[in-house]
């Protein structure tokens, strides 16, 4: 079977705990934390392997970040 190169957003965020946590729109659920970036890297392409073994990716673009301040 011949497999083809597949690209996708991830999003990186860090946490209270100082974990970074990175999550892929594009597939529902999931995501993956580590305590560095080159770890949380390693294991985010693992998790976009496994998902796309159970998933089909949904169509989406991304468009950007924006912060928005609420008063709470």
């Amino acid at each position: 079977m011949n497999k083809m190169k597949k690209e996708f957003n991830v999003v990186i965020e860090q946490d209270e705990d100082g974990y970074f946590v990175a999550s892929v729109p594009a597939l529902r659920g999931c995501h993956t934390q580590a305590k560095s970036l080159d770890v949380l890297m390693k294991r985010i392409k693992e998790a976009i392997e496994l998902c796309l073994e159970v998933e089909s990716p949904v169509s989406n673009q991304f468009i950007g970040v924006q912060r928005v301040a609420v008063m709470a």
